[in-house]
């Protein structure tokens, strides 16, 4: 599943494609948003919360859309798009919206979720998640805190879970709990205040470099460098030992976790 930082990535794309233009074209295959025409209706821009994407529009609406596990976000140019038979990649079935500008559209493919609100009411859409990790105005004690309030729960079950603190998958939950040598079945009310605090801020690090990443790969994302991340068997590159591969939570939401058994022990 694509994490905060691969979902800025997509806000920038989209931003320089749509932001502060007009749409010529803006169908949305959903449900209960079949009959949606954007066309005529002005982008304000792209915001993100978490694994979360606001499209802003200018008539008062925001567009909310999450990627889940196989969405992803194309940007062509709407030449490219002149007919040319059953092959225009708009026409295919895995579209789930097309927000086009008379220079560039912006395809959906496989998108989880989408829903159309007042902008104003952004916040029943995510207003149940928790700090977004990549936020300017991130407060760093209040989200340490949030993770130290869950208690007899297992950090790396706590850091993914998106309404405790928003943006981490199972990539950052994994790289970060490695950096600060963290057991990833660690109790988080028993962390302390400054590791708890460690902990978001070596995720944001870390998701922050990868958002000012400059080398895409061909679907637009960056490669994350990973220490530890689906690398199992092979030497930490801290200390040598075989890194482990296990699971974090209960079934059916328990995700993979790699970590090493020297430099992050159980206490």
């Amino acid at each position: 599943m694509p994490e905060g930082d691969s979902v800025v990535r997509v806000a920038r794309r989209l931003d320089a494609a749509l932001a502060g233009q007009v749409l010529v074209r803006g169908e949305l295959r959903w449900p209960n948003l079949g009959g949606t025409d954007l066309a005529g209706v002005a982008v304000v821009g792209n915001a993100t919360h978490g694994k979360h994407l606001l499209t802003r529009l200018a008539d008062g609406r925001t567009l909310h859309t999450h990627l889940r596990m196989e969405g992803r976000w194309r940007v062509v140019r709407t030449t490219d798009l002149a007919p040319r038979g059953t092959s225009r990649a708009d026409r295919s079935p895995q579209v789930r919206a097309v927000l086009a500008t008379a220079g560039w559209t912006c395809l959906g493919f496989d998108l989880g979720l989408m829903d159309l609100v007042p902008t104003r009411d952004e916040h029943l859409v995510v207003g149940h998640l928790g700090p977004d990790v990549l936020a300017p105005e991130l407060d760093v004690p209040a989200a340490g805190g949030r993770i130290l309030a869950q208690g007899a729960r297992g950090i790396g079950e706590v850091l993914l879970d998106q309404t405790v603190v928003a943006g981490l998958g199972t990539i950052y939950m994994t790289e970060t709990l490695w950096a600060l040598r963290v057991w990833p079945w660690a109790p988080a009310g028993q962390l302390g205040d400054d590791v708890a605090e460690g902990l978001v801020r070596t995720s944001r690090a870390l998701m922050l470099r990868s958002v000012e990443a400059r080398t895409p790969t061909a679907t637009g994302d960056t490669r994350r460098p990973s220490s530890v991340f689906g690398r199992d068997r092979r030497p930490c590159p801290r200390c040598g030992t075989p890194v482990a591969r296990a699971e974090v939570g209960t079934a059916p939401t328990a995700r993979r976790v790699f970590y090493c058994p020297s430099c992050q022990r159980a206490p």
